[in-house]
């Protein structure tokens, strides 16, 4: 193997921060500086009539809830390793959020978190990383559901017959998933990832699905919130059946994070422009909720990131010493 020394690896790691901070500032830039949809001017106009202190502090608290949220969120899922403080578990959080930012879908966000364990660990915090994101999606998807069966009741956008075509195909899936759960595939199985989350304690599954409901609920009513600031008046089931369906649609389309407004307002411009609302009224709505809840918690995460020291285990600091163990001090006499 070729050896790298001390100082060409902290020039490297060094090199490394500042592509991933300096790329995503790039990127954050030139995604609202180039965005033709996004009509300042009416924004300007719209905020200096409807400017509130409060209203504009209760939507900044929705996106620190939002993240809070899912801070503690993997705090308690680390638990199953290791107890970490609050601090730490946001300094991995919003760390692997810039460091996912330019992959698709934020897997570099799993890489991420892996980077602040010893490497002994590493596949149990990717797997729990699955887990912290997969009861997100799985609530997204239960939501969404409900909210396009609703959505379609009011708007008849598909037929009675090709939702049932649909929910037909979901339950062949499920089936399909169940009957193969033994098929092993280089040694992994559905039957063994059941295992091994049942493994995990229920209290830690409990405070996990609480938590995640929590933050559902949080970014779902700030969506809902934005719109009413805008001047948006329309009944409360309505907009909220529109929100969950436009996060189910948009969460299953394969995308990067820098992304993620451009998908989610070309979904909702959609949903929304059947309910009458102005194309660029949800285009500013998805950027400014893409803005508030990851541009900043971005932001933020960048610091953790160029400050960030590799993890080194207690066998890696035996190696690094010249007799192969941990200095001691002789004893004297």
């Amino acid at each position: 193997m070729i050896s790298i020394s001390h100082k060409a690896k902290q020039f490297l790691i060094l090199l490394i921060k500042l592509l991933i901070v300096g790329g995503a500032f790039y990127f954050i830039y030139t995604q609202l500086a180039n965005n033709d949809k996004l009509d300042w001017e009416k924004f300007i106009v719209l905020f200096q009539k409807n400017q509130s202190v409060g209203g504009i502090s209760f939507i900044l608290l929705l996106s620190v809830l939002n993240r809070f949220f899912e801070i503690l969120k993997w705090q308690n899922l680390v638990s199953y390793l290791h107890k970490i403080t609050v601090l730490e578990s946001t300094k991995q959080v919003l760390g692997a959020l810039t460091a996912g930012l330019f992959t698709p879908n934020g897997v570099g966000e799993y890489a991420g978190k892996a980077l602040f364990f010893e490497k002994s660990k590493a596949k149990k915090i990717v797997f729990l990383n699955l887990i912290c994101n997969g009861i997100q999606m799985i609530l997204s998807i239960v939501f969404g559901i409900f909210g396009l069966l609703y959505f379609n009741a009011n708007y008849n956008i598909i037929t009675s017959k090709t939702v049932l075509i649909l929910f037909g195909i979901c339950v062949l899936l499920f089936g399909i998933l169940f009957i193969s759960k033994k098929i092993n595939i280089k040694g992994y199985s559905i039957e063994k990832l059941i295992h091994k989350i049942n493994e995990i304690p229920k209290s830690i599954h409990q405070k996990n699905m609480l938590l995640a409901v929590c933050r559902y609920l949080v970014f779902s009513h700030q969506y809902y919130f934005l719109f009413m600031a805008f001047d948006v008046d329309l009944p409360y089931l309505t907009m909220m059946a529109t929100i969950a369906s436009v996060y189910f649609l948009a969460s299953s389309l394969p995308t990067f994070q820098f992304l993620d407004f451009a998908v989610k307002g070309s979904v909702a411009v959609y949903f929304f422009g059947i309910l009458g609302i102005n194309e660029w009224i949800v285009v500013f709505i998805s950027t400014l909720m893409w803005f508030l809840n990851v541009v900043l918690p971005v932001i933020i995460g960048s610091y953790y990131v160029m400050n960030y020291s590799p993890h080194t285990s207690e066998s890696e600091l035996a190696k690094q010493t010249p007799e192969g163990g941990i200095n001691k001090p002789k004893s004297k006499g």
